[in-house]
């Protein structure tokens, strides 16, 4: 049966779910509107869609390794009470399995992959999971690492996944130190691996600003630059994972705990649940008046 954009139409009125689901799901099911609807409760899409205006800025962090693969990702709900459900672990666990095997570019390239080669996408999958759920879902964000057999990654999740770091030592096989060096990551949360990846113009930047400072505070000019470089020193502390102190031996910089290994930094990815987005602020007496007024 020719499934028509008026039949496409209905369903969406009926659902609330996208445009190509419901025409898939009219295709999949003859025209037939009422199965139509099944097919879109069954695969988690007409529930999904009706949460997809919620917030959801709680989750979790995941690390999976895989041989010389390992990803960093984030997965978002509404409450933070999911994240301790079997199910949503379950749901970390397969979407970390699927990233390191496939490796895909993006979240979107990510999405419209199938997962386990049945024909369902990771897009479905999670929509599948936000039925049995009952919380609106979604995969943030992730980044893949690869490296050889001589170097190691160092995983690390605190909190319960509230925090997520993934670093890629080169030149050695230690396990331990590079996880060691994750949570130094996770603690500390370093912009950049070392003063050389600091873009001049953020330099150039902070430069003006010290020199402004040591000048409003009355210091003569020619002392000026001398004190500028000093905090300048300081500036790199704060954000260059190399220059920080080592937060399990404060007496040594990570450079050195590095270094005593044989290795260098290649990379590292820090997550922290919900940076940067809108968090829901719950209001329970217009809650409860909007629900007397009805």
């Amino acid at each position: 049966m020719a499934v028509t954009a008026k039949m496409v139409k209905e369903l969406r009125e009926k659902t609330g779910a996208g445009m190509m689901d419901c025409k898939k799901a009219l295709t999949e099911t003859d025209g037939d509107i009422d199965k139509a609807v099944d097919y879109l409760r069954e695969k988690g899409i007409s529930k999904a869609a009706k949460k997809a205006d919620r917030i959801a800025a709680e989750g979790s962090t995941h690390v999976e390794v895989e041989g010389n693969t390992a990803v960093l990702l984030e997965m978002n709900c509404e409450t933070d009470f999911v994240t301790k459900n079997d199910q949503f672990k379950d749901l970390l666990s397969e979407l970390g399995k699927h990233l390191v095997s496939q490796k895909p570019e993006s979240v979107e390239d990510a999405l419209k992959q199938n997962l386990h080669g049945d024909g369902e996408t990771l897009e479905e999958y999670i929509n599948s999971n936000i039925a049995k759920i009952g919380e609106k879902l979604s995969l943030r964000r992730f980044t893949i690492m690869e490296k050889s057999d001589n170097d190691a990654f160092g995983p690390y999740i605190h909190m319960g996944g509230s925090i997520g770091s993934l670093v890629l030592l080169e030149g050695t096989t230690d396990e331990a130190a590079a996880k060691d060096v994750a949570m130094h990551i996770a603690a500390v949360n370093p912009r950049y691996v070392s003063r050389d990846a600091v873009s001049e113009e953020e330099v150039e930047r902070e430069r003006e600003v010290l020199k402004t400072q040591a000048l409003n505070e009355g210091k003569p000019e020619h002392i000026v630059e001398k004190m500028v470089e000093g905090r300048l020193s300081k500036f790199f502390e704060e954000i260059c994972l190399l220059e920080q102190s080592f937060v399990k031996d404060p007496d040594q910089k990570v450079k050195q705990v590095v270094e005593s290994k044989g290795a260098t930094v290649k990379g590292f990815v820090r997550y922290q649940v919900g940076e940067g987005m809108e968090k829901r602020e719950d209001n329970f007496a217009e809650e409860v008046m909007s629900q007397v007024k009805k």
